[in-house]
Parts: C-alpha cells; sequence; structure tokens
C-alpha cells in the first residue's frame, strides 16, 4: 500500500517510445533545457530513459544482479565546488573529466568513480547519466529495510543543492514527474533519503528538504 507520497516514509511527512541515444559529454557547458517541471506526465521507456531528459552517458554502471527489480528510490544533493551552482563539474564528476586541479575540493574527488540515474538542476532541468534498468554507483555502502547493497536494487536521483539551503520549487516539480514516472514503470514501494540508507556516513538531502511537498499518486500503466 502507498501512503500519501511514496512508501514508508517513517513519521516525517517525510512508455514506451523509441530509445533515444547517450550522447557522449564532450565538454562545455550542458545545454540549457526546460522539461519536466510543472507537474506534467512524464514516461520511462523500457530500458528506463525518462522522455524528455538531457541524455550524459555514464561509464559508472554496470548491470543489475538477475532479475532483481527497481523498487527504491534514493534522494541525495549534490554541488560542485560545495554550495556552488550552475557549472558542469557534476557532469564532469559522473562521466569521469572532472579536472581535480581546477578546485582545492576536487582533489578530495580524485580516483572517484561515482554516478547517479538523474540529476536535478536548480532550474528544474533533469539529466539523465544511467539508464535506469542499470545500476548506478550511488549509494556506496548501504543497507535498507535488512538489505544491503542498495545500488543493486534503487534509481538514484541527486538534487543540485546544499543541506542547508531551500531546494527550489521546479526542482520539486521536476521530481514529483520523475517519482511518478518511476511508480509507472517499477514497483517501487519506497523513497528514502541517502542518510537513510547510510546513516552516520552520509546525510543528504538533509533538513532543507521538504518531505511534505514530494506528493506523488500511485500511477501504474
Amino acid at each position: 500500500m502507498f501512503r500519501p507520497f511514496l512508501g514508508k516514509l517513517r513519521s516525517r511527512v517525510r512508455q514506451d517510445q523509441s530509445s533515444r541515444q547517450f550522447r557522449e559529454f564532450e565538454g562545455g557547458q550542458v545545454p540549457s533545457f526546460t522539461n519536466c517541471s510543472g507537474g506534467r506526465k512524464v514516461e520511462l521507456n523500457r530500458e528506463g530513459v525518462l522522455d524528455g531528459a538531457i541524455q550524459v552517458a555514464s561509464a559508472n554502471c554496470d548491470e543489475r544482479p538477475d532479475g532483481e527489480a527497481v523498487s527504491l528510490v534514493v534522494i541525495h544533493s549534490i554541488s560542485l565546488p560545495p554550495g556552488e551552482f550552475g557549472g558542469d563539474a557534476i557532469e564532469r564528476l559522473f562521466t569521469n573529466t572532472l579536472d581535480c586541479a581546477a578546485h582545492p575540493y576536487f582533489e578530495t574527488l580524485r580516483n572517484l568513480s561515482v554516478s547517479a540515474h538523474f540529476l536535478i538542476r536548480r532550474a528544474g532541468d533533469i539529466v539523465q547519466f544511467v539508464p535506469c534498468g542499470k545500476r548506478a554507483w550511488h549509494a556506496g555502502a548501504s543497507s535498507y529495510a535488512g538489505r544491503e547493497r542498495c545500488n543493486d536494487f534503487s534509481v538514484g536521483i541527486e538534487l543540485e543543492g546544499t543541506e542547508d539551503l531551500a531546494y527550489t520549487n521546479r526542482q520539486y516539480e521536476a521530481l514529483t514527474s520523475l517519482v511518478g514516472a518511476l511508480l509507472g514503470r517499477y514497483p517501487i514501494t519506497d523513497v528514502v533519503a541517502h542518510s537513510d540508507i547510510a546513516p552516520g556516513r552520509k546525510t543528504d538531502p538533509g533538513p532543507s528538504f521538504e518531505w511534505e511537498r514530494l506528493r506523488v499518486a500511485p500511477h501504474r500503466g
């Protein structure tokens, strides 16, 4: 059974179109984009590629275990450098093209191989790095409801932001549309924070994330 917004958010108010090709990230700014804001319905195809999203291919992924269904959505937050928005450093991190000499903080990310399925920018633009049918490397050491290795059965969504700054209206609108699309494609049972699956190690998306604004009506296509 689903609660007013997905799954067990604890006590807090807490398709088929042709598969588009993933493009290689070639540097420079990601093109401007207006997509899944406004709460409009969007869809995922059979491979888990989102209709209308900017596609930036990440090599930091692999196959899910045989027979493993996507049942969990994990919400993260990220900004690179910390507290700065709008650049291309996140895309470069997820595509292994980040110049670690470009900023002192980037040295802490050297040799790190990570990704997420999606990034939602401050303006509500959605960037997809990994098809949902594959396993993105977003969760790290993690467990949920007695299960370890959350990457095996989850989709990771990064919100461009910080834990102490409010996320934008357009981000909540895009997130609601995206999670609705995931519900329509997969047997999702829970939506959780990164901090829920890696307590003591991770704290994102933090207290600035308003869980009551993620209201998704279950939809099965």
